[in-house]
C-alpha cells in the first residue's frame, strides 16, 4: 500500500494545483456526454455500432487539440471535424472494397494533416482535427460489421458535430466558471509561420514538409507492412508507426518517444489482456473500464509518453474483448505488430529528410534568444512592446520545451555513466548538457516577469542609469550567444557578474525596486553564460560566415529588433 501512496503523491506533484486533473475532468464529461448522444442517433438510425466508438474517440483527441483555441478556432473546429469525419467514412468503406486506394488516400490525408502546419497555430489545429477521424478507423476490430452505404457517411458527420459541440461547450464552460483557467495563447516571433531553413539546408524542403514525407513514409510503410505480414490485425501497425512519427521533433525525440511509447504499449497491452478475460462479450462493466482508463491516459499524458501509450493500448484490448475477440489469442499478435510500427516509425523518421535534434535546438534558442535581445532593446515607456516582447520569449521558451524529454534523459544517462566511470564528477571544467540549455531559457522568464514588472509600474527605472547599463550589456551577451548558436563572427560572451568589483561582504547599495531590477538582469546573464558553455564562442573573425547553422547573415546591435531572418 505504501509503494501505491508514494506513487500517487509522485503523480501529484507533477501536476501542481491538480490543473490537469481538472482539465482531465472536463475532458471526460464531454466524452460521456459524446458518448450518450452517439448511442441516441445509433439507436434510432440503426447504426453501426462502430460509430459510438469514434464519436468517444473524437471527443477525447479532441479535447487535447482544442485545449488552447479560441472562439474563432472552435468555429472553425466545427466546420473542419465533420468534413474530415465524412471523407474518413468513406475513406473506411474503401479499405473493404478497394484497400489499396484507401491505403493511398489514408497515408495522404496524415501527411497533410502534417504538412499544413507550416501556414500557423491557427492550421495546426486544424491539421490536427483533420486527422482524427482517421486515427479513430484504426481502433475498431476489422470484423465489426458490414460495410456501411454512403448515408452512413452523413450520419457519421452529423455525430462528428456533435462531439465537437460538447468539446468546446464543456471547455468553455470549465473556463467561465473558473475550474480551469482560460488559456494563454503567446504570440509567436512576427515572421513566416516557419521558420527560415539553415543556409547548408535552404535547397531542402521545409521542416513541416519534411515532417510531411517522414509521416507518409512511415503510415504508408506500415500499410505495406502490416497488411504483408498481418492481414486481419495490420491496423495495429498502423496505429503504432503513425503515433511514434507524429509530432517529431528530431530524431532523439522520435527515439525517445517512439521507445516509451512501444514500452508503455506492449505494457498496457499484456495487462489488458489479463483483466479483459474477466469480462464477457457487450458487459457493460467493460465500458465502465474503458472510460476510467480513458480519464487516467489523459491525466498522465504530461507525464509520460509510455503512460499515455499504456492506457490507450490498454482501451483498445478491453475493447477487442467487448466485440467479443480473445485478448488471449491475439497477445503475441499485437505485441509483434507495435514493435514492428515503432521500428516502422522510427525507421521513417530517421531515414526520411531526417530533422537533426541539434539544429532544432540551435533555431529554437535562438527564436527565444530573439525574443529577449527585442525585449531588453524596449524603452521603458513602450508599454505594449515590454509585454509583447515578454509574451514572444514565453513563447520561445515553450517551443524549446518540447525537446526537453529527450535531452533530458540523455542529461539522465551522461550522469550516470560519469558517475559509473568516475569521470568528471563535480568537476567544473565539465561541458553541460544540451537539456541545460533548455532549462537555462526557461530560468529566464521569472526575472524577465520581474523586469517587465517593474518598468511597467514605473518606467523610470528601466532608464535609471545602473539598470541602463547593465542591460545593454546583458543584451550584448544575448548577442553574443546568438551568434555562437549562428556561427557568425564577432565578440564572445563575457560573464557580467564576475567583472562587477564588490568588496568582500559589501551590500549592494541602492532603492529596493532598482536592486531587484539588477539582481533579475544577473539572473538573465547567468543563464546566458549556461547557454554560452553550451554553444561555446562565436568563431574568430577570419572564419566563414554562417559555415554551421546559420541563424541569420547579420548581427543585431544590443538595442535593435532581431531583423526577420533571425525568427
Amino acid at each position: 500500500m505504501s509503494r501505491y501512496l508514494s506513487w500517487l503523491r509522485q503523480a501529484v506533484r507533477f501536476d501542481p494545483g491538480l490543473l490537469l486533473l481538472r482539465g482531465t475532468a472536463v475532458t471526460t464529461a464531454a466524452m460521456l456526454a459524446a458518448y450518450g448522444s452517439a448511442l441516441l442517433v445509433e439507436h434510432f438510425a440503426h447504426l453501426r455500432v462502430d460509430v459510438v466508438v469514434q464519436t468517444v474517440v473524437l471527443a477525447a483527441t479532441a479535447a487535447k487539440v482544442q485545449s488552447a483555441a479560441d472562439r474563432y478556432d472552435r468555429l472553425l473546429g466545427l466546420a473542419v471535424l465533420p468534413a474530415a469525419a465524412a471523407g474518413a467514412a468513406e475513406i473506411g468503406r474503401l479499405m473493404t472494397l478497394h484497400p489499396n486506394a484507401a491505403d493511398v488516400l489514408f497515408t495522404l490525408g496524415t501527411a497533410l494533416a502534417v504538412w499544413v502546419r507550416r501556414f500557423g497555430p491557427r492550421a495546426t489545429r486544424a491539421g490536427g482535427l483533420l486527422v482524427l477521424p482517421l486515427v479513430a478507423l484504426l481502433v475498431m476490430p476489422p470484423d465489426a460489421g458490414p460495410v456501411p452505404g454512403h448515408d452512413h457517411t452523413l450520419w457519421v458527420a452529423l455525430i462528428a458535430v456533435a462531439s465537437g459541440a460538447w468539446v468546446a461547450l464543456f471547455q468553455a464552460a470549465a473556463v467561465r466558471t473558473g475550474l480551469v483557467p482560460a488559456p494563454v495563447r503567446a504570440p509567436a516571433p512576427e515572421s513566416a509561420p516557419e521558420s527560415a531553413p539553415e543556409p547548408e539546408a535552404r535547397r531542402r524542403p521545409g521542416v513541416h514538409t519534411r515532417m510531411a514525407l517522414q509521416m507518409a513514409g512511415a503510415v504508408g510503410g506500415a500499410f505495406l507492412a502490416g497488411r504483408a505480414v498481418w492481414p486481419d490485425h495490420w491496423a495495429w501497425v498502423v496505429l503504432t508507426a503513425f503515433i511514434v512519427c507524429s509530432g517529431a521533433r528530431g530524431r532523439g525525440d522520435v527515439l525517445f518517444k517512439g521507445l516509451q511509447r512501444a514500452v508503455g504499449a506492449a505494457a498496457g497491452t499484456v495487462v489488458a489482456t489479463a483483466v479483459a478475460g474477466s469480462f464477457g462479450p457487450h458487459e457493460d462493466a467493460a465500458v465502465v473500464l474503458i472510460f476510467a482508463v480513458l480519464a487516467l491516459a489523459t491525466w498522465l499524458r504530461e507525464l509520460s509518453y509510455a503512460y499515455w501509450a499504456a492506457c490507450v493500448t490498454a482501451v483498445l484490448s478491453l475493447l477487442y474483448g467487448w466485440f467479443g475477440q480473445s485478448s488471449d489469442d491475439l497477445l503475441r499478435t499485437r505485441l509483434a505488430a507495435i514493435g514492428l510500427g515503432a521500428a516502422v516509425g522510427i525507421a521513417a523518421s530517421w531515414l526520411i529528410l531526417p530533422l537533426r535534434t541539434r539544429d532544432v535546438l540551435r533555431r529554437r534558442t535562438a527564436d527565444a534568444l530573439a525574443a529577449l535581445t527585442e525585449l531588453l532593446g524596449v524603452t521603458g515607456t513602450d508599454r505594449p512592446a515590454l509585454l509583447r516582447g515578454r509574451a514572444r520569449f514565453a513563447y520561445g521558451a515553450a517551443q524549446l520545451e518540447l525537446l526537453a524529454r529527450p535531452l533530458r534523459a540523455e542529461r539522465r544517462a551522461g550522469r550516470s555513466a560519469r558517475r559509473l566511470t568516475g569521470r568528471g564528477g563535480g568537476s567544473p571544467t565539465v561541458r553541460p548538457y544540451r537539456a541545460d540549455v533548455v532549462d537555462a531559457v526557461s530560468a529566464c522568464e521569472a526575472p524577465l516577469g520581474v523586469l517587465v514588472d517593474g518598468a511597467v509600474t514605473d518606467p523610470a527605472l528601466w532608464s535609471d542609469p545602473r539598470v541602463a547599463r547593465l542591460n545593454r550589456a546583458v543584451a550584448a551577451n544575448s548577442a553574443a550567444v546568438r551568434r555562437a548558436i549562428g556561427r557568425r563572427p564577432g565578440p564572445a560572451y563575457q560573464g557580467i557578474r564576475a567583472r562587477i568589483p564588490r568588496q568582500p561582504g559589501a551590500a549592494p547599495v541602492g532603492p529596493p525596486e532598482q536592486l531587484r531590477m539588477l539582481a533579475a538582469l544577473l539572473a538573465v546573464d547567468d543563464a546566458l553564460g549556461t547557454m554560452a558553455a553550451v554553444f561555446g564562442d562565436p568563431p574568430q573573425a577570419e572564419a566563414e560566415d554562417g559555415r554551421e547553422v546559420g541563424i541569420s547573415s547579420s548581427s543585431p546591435s544590443p538595442s535593435s529588433s532581431p531583423s526577420s531572418s533571425d525568427n
